[in-house]
């Protein structure tokens, strides 16, 4: 399955939801980001086409903090903004907590995504039924349900 095979992902959200959605850019700014704890962080990354400053929140799906890396995913598939800035640009930088880290991005295989899923899965199963909802695919809870939905979703490593 590669990451355009799901045709019922949902569209970024519009309106209100967008203004919602955004909120947490808004606690980090304001040097509230700590608040977020460490599932979440914000990324900095430079518009493909505009070249203009960008941010976005995204959740840490895991983090290794051993090697300062950090894996997340584009929840929206692979046309989500974010996610084709940072194709163009990979050197990017984060806020994870109140640090500001330079980081360059690297694109998991669909192997490695089904990888990562089936792990953030074990570590928070109700997050990750949640997160399968939201992205608009089934799940039964299986480890082969979630390896398929790993397998569909862009997942990025940041490294250090």
């Amino acid at each position: 399955m590669s990451h355009e095979d799901n045709p019922r992902r949902p569209q970024p959200p519009t309106g209100w939801r967008r203004v919602a959605f955004r909120l947490p850019i808004r606690l980090y700014r304001a040097g509230l980001g700590p608040l977020l704890g460490k599932r979440f962080l914000l990324l900095h990354h430079v518009g493909r086409t505009s070249g203009l400053a960008r941010q976005v929140v995204l959740e840490v799906v895991s983090y290794d903090g051993e090697k300062d890396v950090w894996t997340v995913a584009s929840g929206f598939g692979p046309k989500s903004d974010w996610y084709r800035n940072v194709r163009k640009r990979p050197d990017v930088a984060i806020q994870f907590g109140r640090r500001r880290v330079a980081v360059t991005a690297h694109f998991l295989s669909a192997a490695e995504g089904g990888d990562v899923m089936v792990d953030y899965a074990r570590r928070h199963p109700r997050a990750a039924r949640r997160l399968a909802q939201l992205m608009g695919f089934p799940t039964d809870g299986s480890e082969a349900a979630y390896r398929k939905i790993g397998e569909a979703t862009p997942f990025v490593r940041l490294v250090s």
